[in-house]
């Protein structure tokens, strides 16, 4: 659990700088006066709570010198310090899970990553039944989490129960893209394990269970690469399922994954 604390000129050094070289700091930078200061604030205050990482509040109108300083044009602007170095971190509105995400990037930790943490210990240790109840429990105190929800959808296939999976899939906003995208690529897992488990009668059907079988693996490149000659070969095949299995596999990976941009353009140039 981290702390919001309201900064000025006098205590900038001490409550960020030299705080930050212990704990990250995120230095809000706002206006009084600004609707998208105000509608960030208690999103970053709401993460501030479940993170280990100070929340430092500067009124710009009040401490002009720390606005020009920092080169602040624009309001919310939003710097990460750690270690007493002052970084980019954004301008404007974010949604929560952006905010979220960037957090993670920056290798921080919440209350709630722990308890899924010890979940997953739980799993591995073979007491699948206790993890079952901590993560159901965390399910009902967090309600509106569609990363939860998401997280849970993983944990239920791997534990071999798709069904509960596609149920809490069907909980994912579709205007959460990013979480929609994963949740289709998690839908999608569970039509490559039961393509897996089918008869192949043709040349394609081995290639293309060789494909779900190499997502199931984790080995996308290859995955992609048997979805790509199917579709080179057979744009009507299973209703353009090779084209349909790449998208399902980028849904997997993210649009800023290597393999999701090389692959991208590759599946162009064969349909195109």
């Amino acid at each position: 659990m981290g702390i919001s604390v309201a900064v000025n000129q006098a205590d900038f050094a001490k409550s960020v700088l030299e705080a930050s070289l212990e704990t990250p700091v995120l230095v809000d930078f706002y206006a009084t006066w600004c609707g998208p200061c105000q509608m960030l604030k208690p999103v970053l205050e709401k993460l501030c709570a479940e993170f280990d990482f100070t929340l430092a509040k500067v009124d710009i109108d009040a401490n002009p010198e720390l606005a020009q300083r920092y080169g602040v044009s624009g309001v919310p602007d939003v710097r990460v310090v750690m270690g007493g170095e002052v970084r980019p971190g954004f301008v404007g509105m974010m949604e929560e899970r952006q905010i979220r995400d960037l957090l993670h990037r920056l290798q921080l930790t919440s209350g709630l990553d722990r308890d899924l943490e010890g979940i997953y210990e739980l799993a591995s240790e073979g007491d699948v039944i206790e993890a079952k109840v901590q993560l159901e429990a965390l399910l009902v105190a967090n309600p509106d989490n569609a990363g939860l929800v998401l997280e849970a959808a993983n944990f239920y296939l791997e534990a071999g129960e798709p069904e509960v999976a596609e149920t809490l899939l069907g909980r994912i906003p579709q205007s959460e893209k990013d979480l929609a995208a994963k949740a289709r690529g998690l839908r999608a897992l569970i039509e490559f394990r039961k393509i897996t488990l089918s008869e192949a009668l043709s040349d394609l059907d081995r290639i293309y269970q060789q494909a779900a079988q190499h997502v199931l693996d984790q080995s996308y490149e290859a995955a992609l690469q048997g979805f790509l000659a199917i579709v080179a070969q057979d744009r009507i095949y299973r209703q353009d399922a090779g084209r349909r299995g790449m998208v399902a596999v980028f849904d997997l990976l993210g649009n800023e994954d290597l393999l999701t941009k090389e692959y991208r353009k590759k599946l162009m140039m064969v349909m195109y």
